[in-house]
């Protein structure tokens, strides 16, 4: 029996992609996609892509196919899911969020970093934070929820903190680093959104890359509330002239038992077990570094480790691509687990060759 879902926010670039994945999808059935400022235009005429596809047409967010489907995807800007998601779940919807409100599990953290006071704080426990990789097991919880008939809420990780945790938690995690932990991160102008601004207005972002929110960005206190470091992480995003990808460097500096010990071919071999059960995550040779271009398209990250003992700094590189992994491609990804469906239905394991 198919699934029947929903998008919210549809005419976004995430949300957009949400629709490519779950038309394409084994056992989602796409029932309603919304837009406020596209309701009554079909998919087709404001993607062309999906001419001769798909002949669905964007709806208003509050159309009753929403509210009638077993889960939807909220791909709406921040500070708009809380407005959404107690009514979904009330009526029994699941929900898979790729904007932040749900993201933080401390809505005092949430309110300093947005600047808004949380709507619903008393969700945040129930919220499985969606990361498959590192997570795994909040997802499985939502699951057995789910199967007992409690709707999931699902907070899908952001594009930034996906490439960064990806590349740092194995380290981290096992104790190698102390300190501060420097997160060096580009991404491609979708990750800004579909409206357009003065720093992603094509003469500004072309030929252009720019650092910006540095030590301000949002995206910190989830990247430190994954990794388990609180006020111990600085991030410095920076914008590249690309339509789509992800690339996040992570220095480390290491302890010096770690660094008295530190073999490359150990440490890539340790990573490759952390993730042997991840059907998405690569970790690459030793001398291997990854390229966003290798990824692009799939749900893919690919991760690449490098030490230099002078410094007895580690630094670990991740790349995604941001509407996939970092976002769309993600929240299926997460849905596909908390539905009992195989981890990659719907998903691509092979990424644009060219």
């Amino acid at each position: 029996m198919a699934i029947d879902v929903s998008v919210v926010g549809a005419a976004g670039y995430a949300g957009v992609e949400l629709v490519r994945r779950l038309l394409e999808h084994p056992e989602f059935n796409l029932v309603a996609l919304t837009s406020d400022s596209d309701a009554g235009k079909l998919l087709s005429a404001v993607y062309p892509a999906f001419e001769g596809v798909s002949d669905l047409v964007f709806s208003a967010h509050d159309c009753a196919e929403v509210k009638a489907s077993k889960a939807v995807f909220l791909a709406v800007p921040h500070k708009a899911a809380m407005a959404v998601v107690p009514r979904l779940l009330e009526a029994g919807v699941s929900v898979f969020d790729l904007s932040a409100d749900y993201r933080l599990k401390d809505a005092a953290v949430y309110e300093q970093w947005y600047g808004v006071e949380h709507a619903s704080p008393e969700l945040l426990a129930q919220t499985a934070f969606g990361l498959p990789e590192i997570t795994h097991a909040e997802l499985d919880d939502a699951a057995g929820r789910l199967a007992e008939g409690v709707p999931a809420l699902v907070a899908c990780a952001g594009c930034y903190p996906t490439a960064t945790s990806l590349a740092a938690y194995p380290a981290v995690s096992a104790g190698w680093a102390e300190g501060a932990v420097m997160v060096q991160a580009i991404s491609g102008v979708t990750g800004a959104g579909r409206s357009a601004s003065e720093r992603t207005h094509f003469c500004h972002a072309n030929e252009n890359v720019e650092a910006y929110g540095v030590g301000t960005h949002r995206h910190t206190p989830e990247i430190e509330q994954i990794l388990g470091l609180p006020g111990q992480v600085l991030f410095i995003p920076h914008l590249a002239p690309l339509a789509r990808g992800l690339l996040s460097t992570v220095t480390m500096h290491l302890t010096s038992s770690a660094a008295a010990n530190f073999n490359i071919d150990d440490a890539i071999a340790y990573y490759r077990s952390f993730y042997a059960g991840s059907p998405f995550v690569c970790v690459l040779d030793p001398g291997v570094q990854p390229q966003t271009a290798s990824v692009a398209g799939s749900n893919r990250a690919h991760v690449g480790l490098a030490f230099d003992p002078r410094t007895r700094t580690l630094a670990a590189t991740c790349a995604i691509d941001n509407l996939c992994k970092g976002a769309a491609a993600q929240a299926v990804q997460c849905a596909n687990i908390v539905f009992g469906l195989p981890e990659d239905a719907g998903l691509d394991h092979m990424a644009n060759p060219v």
